[in-house]
């Protein structure tokens, strides 16, 4: 009987040391992330024309998110289908009015429930909550790099220039769909979410690249 009630009480001691070592270690990262989602799911709704359908995360958001980066494999993948969706200017004209660039980069409206409209029409670019782009200016973020001298400090001198296409290039994707150049960028993907339509896009273009724009002398 002695040694029943010493088996007895040592599968006990053991039950309970894993109940207390399940307690310690709690859910793994799948079931807190299925829990994050249910609760997003939740809590948010439809509002005006925020739509509750933005919750919804595409390949590179889902990398993004969880607690480890994303491998180099899937990195690669998500810039390799990011840039495949670059749609490139018609005609090839990638600059528009630098003044109405400069009127977007300080408009920060835009994609509230508040608002009347979707229409990138009624967006603004909100560059300098990220970025420096004049160096008058006294508040802007920091998130981003400085655009100061952006397109001079480039040897852009004129954009029908082949010796500056790579970069007239890179710039237009960037604005695009930025996880074209780094999976899990900040940047909002102006082009692909359809947050600014071509031609404003063309205006930004202008803003930090047209050599005649005061962000370049």
């Amino acid at each position: 009987m002695r040694h029943t009630h010493l088996l007895l009480s040592t599968a006990l001691a053991a039950a309970a040391t894993a109940a207390l070592l399940g307690c310690a270690t709690g859910p793994g990262p799948a079931e807190l992330d299925a829990q994050a989602a249910a609760m997003m799911r939740a809590d948010f709704r439809s509002e005006g024309i925020a739509k509750a359908e933005r919750l919804k995360q595409d390949l590179g958001q889902q990398a993004c998110s969880s607690d480890q980066p994303p491998s180099q494999a899937l990195a690669e993948r998500i810039q390799a289908e990011s840039l495949a969706s670059v749609k490139w200017p018609a005609g090839g004209q990638y600059l528009g009015d630098w003044r109405e660039g400069e009127k977007l980069a300080q408009n920060g409206r835009g994609m509230t429930w508040t608002d009347a409209s979707d229409k990138p029409s009624a967006n603004g670019a909100q560059c300098y909550n990220c970025h420096q782009i004049d160096q008058k200016e006294i508040s802007y973020g920091t998130i981003g790099p400085s655009l100061w001298n952006y397109g001079k400090l480039r040897g852009v001198k004129d954009v029908a220039d082949p010796a500056s296409a790579a970069v007239v290039q890179y710039t237009w994707a960037k604005l695009w769909n930025s996880k074209a150049y780094a999976a899990c960028s900040n940047m909002p993907r102006f082009g692909h979410m359809g947050l600014l339509d071509e031609q404003q896009l063309r205006h930004v273009m202008a803003l930090i690249l047209d050599p005649r724009s005061p962000v370049n002398q």
